[in-house]
């Protein structure tokens, strides 16, 4: 089995900037399974049906948040996630997104963008992957 370029780990450690909560070309949506639309629904004390209908829109069988016309999240405020508790997996799994493990996209665009990239602490190969799953597994739901 060949080994991952991460194989020895990564550090990260969020650095509150809100960067990976603005919208940067192609990665300008945030895609919410049933689970994230009823964790943020219930955080903000709405039915599904209302969350979904003031804050979604829906491509297919996807489901993403409305951005209007900011590149920014909606729930973005000052940089702090107004919804933390409740935030999409897509946002609790960043950076350890599958089209970002590669390692010239981490080191192209990950590690050049993400002001959190070697800081705090390290993850191991086995989280990282644990994480990379989590966010696949939330993509067929």
């Amino acid at each position: 089995m060949k080994k991952k370029w991460y194989k020895d780990g990564i550090q990260f450690e969020c650095q509150g900037s809100g960067k990976c909560c603005s919208s940067r070309g192609e990665y300008g949506f945030v895609y919410l399974s049933n689970k994230d639309r009823q964790q943020m629904a219930k955080q903000l004390k709405l039915s599904l049906h209302e969350f979904t209908s003031k804050y979604c829109s829906q491509e297919d069988d996807y489901y993403y948040l409305n951005s209007g016309d900011s590149p920014e999240c909606i729930f973005l405020n000052k940089n702090q996630c107004e919804v933390y508790a409740a935030r999409p997996t897509q946002c609790k799994t960043w950076p350890f997104w599958p089209e970002s493990m590669n390692a010239k996209t981490w080191k192209n665009e990950i590690s050049n963008f993400c002001p959190g990239v070697n800081k705090g602490r390290l993850y191991s190969q086995k989280e990282i992957d644990q994480i990379v799953n989590e966010q696949l597994l939330s993509e067929i739901e």
